[in-house]
């Protein structure tokens, strides 16, 4: 089942970040996904690469936007 692949290597991924805990929201008119690693986040900066804003609170990382987020899970398709 490929949906497992995909949910099995993003929890890898999230892992390697070591947050205890992870809130998602998904805005599907916006197709953006919000990914959280505090709640709240309180971030004081933002960085954007490409489709992904890094949110940070002083040098930690809090959370993380990513955007087109249909586009990307279609791109291995």
């Amino acid at each position: 089942m490929a949906e497992a692949a995909a949910i099995l290597e993003s929890a890898a991924s999230f892992l390697k970040l070591k947050a205890k805990k992870l809130w998602l929201d998904y805005d599907e008119d916006a197709d953006v996904l919000y990914v959280s690693f505090r709640r709240p986040q309180k971030a004081t900066d933002s960085r954007m690469e490409g489709d992904l804003i890094y949110h940070y609170r002083d040098e930690e990382l809090v959370g993380v936007t990513i955007l087109h987020v249909r586009e990307i899970g279609h791109s291995s398709d």
